[in-house]
């Protein structure tokens, strides 16, 4: 058990929680009511309204997870980052061409723009481990030593 782990009280295990769990449900209830939900609730003017903002809550509750550090290691692995890349991508262009009018196009536009970040992670990463593998390779070794009786 790490140092920080068991050094934290039990009130701040439950605070912890409790911050988690509402986020969590910030972002599934705004990811909820901008995927349709709201015209379950609403209609008209504020059908849209409630689609909007359960929009901006999502994705303001999804950036607030997406800096945990589990979530940011899981995220930032490559085989994470191609599955984003070529499931936005093929979803991109499915919407293109299925949806009629502005909603296709808007869509299809979103997740290309999601399909491209993936893209760019994957590219940045390659690029860090090739620096890192460079640097490796060129720092000076330390000589071996052969130990007393040598």
């Amino acid at each position: 058990m790490s140092r920080a782990r068991a050094a934290r009280s039990p009130f701040a295990a439950v605070k912890k929680f409790v911050a988690d769990l509402l986020l969590w449900s910030f972002f599934a209830a705004g990811l909820g009511m901008s995927a349709g939900g709201a015209g379950a609730l609403f209609d008209g003017t504020a059908k849209t309204v409630a689609t909007v903002a359960g929009g901006v809550v999502s994705l303001i509750a999804g950036s607030r997870i997406a800096k945990k550090p589990k979530i940011k290691a899981f995220l930032g692995r490559p085989g994470t980052l191609w599955f984003l890349f070529l499931f936005n991508g093929g979803t991109a262009a499915a919407m293109y061409f299925t949806m009629d009018g502005a909603k296709g196009i808007i869509g299809a536009a979103c997740m290309g723009l999601v399909s491209l970040g993936a893209l760019g992670g994957l590219v940045s990463g390659r690029r860090a481990r090739r620096e890192a593998a460079q640097a490796a390779a060129a720092a000076p070794q330390a000589p071996v030593s052969q130990g007393p009786w040598a």
